[in-house]
């Protein structure tokens, strides 16, 4: 006898999008597009100019490979500026007094040359970003600037510090490939690795203030201030 095969049809299910969903993600992808370029290596802050004391670290036989290197960045983001640069651009971009963070922020620069790091930085974004935008940014900390800038934006705070200290961490691993040297591959190898802890901390900044955060990143902090009298130098901080 026969057996009979009975086939069960499925039909295709149709999805809906709505005008809203259509509407939010070219501005969502858009905003992502605006804050890669403010954060990128060509936008002219002079990021490249600034080694946030590594090139100290580095003179000093401190940082003298890839492994050495990814331990320093991950003790600057985790215990020093990078998490305290994240708390400041979390609450500028909150809506928080700019006036009032931008003062916190000179307050608690560790040193001259953290101290004209992030006002010369943050000087440039602003004219740059007020050129772009044609809305007036007065010059800031750079990480209280880039809050500002950024709450028109459809991004949520923990993702913008969290590409902040991706660019951050990147200027870092750029020092030392040429002065360690390292290999471009290396290089990149190291800021991979150091994707979890930018995470890790873009995560902690969107909800602590930065009145909570303190720094605790001394090897960091005392290379930075001995940079100040390095005979032989290729960065200004």
């Amino acid at each position: 006898m026969r057996t009979a095969i009975t086939t069960a049809t499925t039909m295709p299910t149709r999805t809906t999008i709505t005008m809203t969903d259509a509407a939010t993600a070219p501005g969502r992808t858009a905003d992502l597009l605006r804050l890669a370029q403010w954060l990128s290596p060509a936008f002219p802050t002079g990021a490249f100019a600034h080694s946030h004391g590594l090139e100290q670290a580095i003179a000093a036989g401190e940082v003298p490979d890839a492994d050495a290197l990814e331990t320093w960045i991950a003790d600057t983001l985790m215990y020093g500026a990078g998490r305290l640069d994240a708390a400041f651009l979390v609450a500028a971009m909150s809506g928080r007094d700019a006036d009032g963070l931008s003062a916190l922020a000179r307050a608690m620069a560790a040193g001259r040359e953290r101290l004209d790091e992030t006002m010369v930085q943050g000087t440039a974004f602003a004219a740059t970003v007020s050129a772009l935008t044609g809305q007036v940014h007065p010059p800031r900390p750079l990480p209280v600037a880039v809050g500002v800038a950024a709450r028109g934006l459809s991004l949520s705070p923990a993702d913008v510090a969290a590409l902040y200290l991706q660019s951050f961490a990147a200027t870092l691993v750029s020092v030392a490939v040429r002065i360690v040297p390292l290999g471009q591959t290396a290089g990149q190898q190291v800021l991979a690795a150091l994707h979890p802890v930018i995470l890790s901390v873009a995560a902690e900044a969107a909800l602590t203030p930065p009145e909570d955060m303190g720094t605790l990143a001394l090897r960091g902090d005392i290379a930075a201030m001995a940079h100040e009298t390095l005979e032989t130098r290729l960065f200004r901080t």
